[in-house]
């Protein structure tokens, strides 16, 4: 049996790279939109350049596939600015957690999308969810920025979901950084009005940390999970992906001196369980 080690090892080096990322929101002192576009901006930068270096074709077969993948950006655009606002009203910790819960949309509308049978077994890791969210909220009031940064981060999450839905096709024609370029193109330009319509102080410090988010923690990272899932299974991968709200809150911890409350890390613990246990249920499918 071909070792699969290092494989495995992209993964976990790719997870830890997103977990990483939301550490930005707090170091760069620019709107959770201009953020967003310095983000996409360099990743669509440096995947143009790695799939001419790769040899790989950015041609797309059907003019559909322009559409559906030009709708993704936007959600993107969507997903990601509504995890950095979240993350620069409250902390890393309640965006992380409150995204991650991703893989609960996901188990709950893949049956709608796509006219599959329900597995009503998935309500009790939602429902479970609820109770994790239910216990990290300080109050039941948007005044207050921990209950707003958690509703924003959830909604984020759903994005991704939605997201993941609109690559499933994709990724089973083009390769994941195909997908990704377009993508990330897609969301550049969508965000471009943003430039003008916001008002911001921008600085050759916040350039270099926007590059290094765009190019390093999401280019990288993403080029390192797709070699990652060339020989690991999207089950297996999609299990050690639950790991990013871990590495988040610990990088938050160390260099950022968060220290989650314990509601927060007893909601969260449950919220990431029921991930878990969502990804193992469909890798035993």
């Amino acid at each position: 049996m071909e070792n699969k080690t290092k494989y495995i090892g992209a993964i976990h080096l790719a997870v830890l790279l997103f977990g990483f990322a939301g550490l930005f929101g707090k170091w760069i002192d620019l709107p959770a939109a201009i953020i967003v576009f310095g983000r996409v901006f360099f990743a669509a930068f440096f995947l143009f350049f790695y799939l001419l270096a790769a040899n790989k074709s950015f041609h797309l077969k059907k003019q559909a596939d322009y559409i559906s993948l030009f709708s993704a950006g936007i959600l993107l655009a969507f997903h990601w600015f509504t995890f950095f606002y979240a993350i620069q009203i409250s902390s890393v910790a309640i965006g992380i957690l409150g995204v991650s819960t991703f893989s609960i949309f996901s188990a709950l509308l893949e049956s709608f999308f796509f006219k599959e049978k329900f597995c009503y077994k998935n309500l009790i890791p939602a429902l479970l969810s609820f109770i994790g969210i239910y216990i990290i909220l300080p109050e039941f009031s948007f005044a207050n920025t921990i209950t707003q940064g958690l509703f924003w981060a959830i909604v984020s999450g759903l994005a991704f979901a939605l997201i993941s839905f609109l690559n499933r096709k994709q990724v089973q024609v083009y390769s994941g950084a195909v997908v990704a370029f377009y993508q990330d193109l897609s969301a550049t330009l969508v965000l471009i009005p943003v430039l003008f319509l916001l008002d911001f102080d921008f600085n050759w410090r916040a350039l270099g940390q926007l590059a290094l988010l765009g190019g390093v923690f999401t280019a990288v990272a993403h080029t390192l999970f797709i070699i990652g899932l060339s020989k690991i299974k999207v089950h297996q991968a999609s299990v050690i992906a639950n790991m990013e709200p871990v590495y988040g809150i610990l990088f938050a911890f160390f260099l950022l001196h968060e220290m989650p409350e314990w509601n927060v890390l007893l909601g969260g613990a449950i919220i990431v369980g029921m991930a878990f246990w969502v990804s193992l249920s469909r890798q035993k499918a």
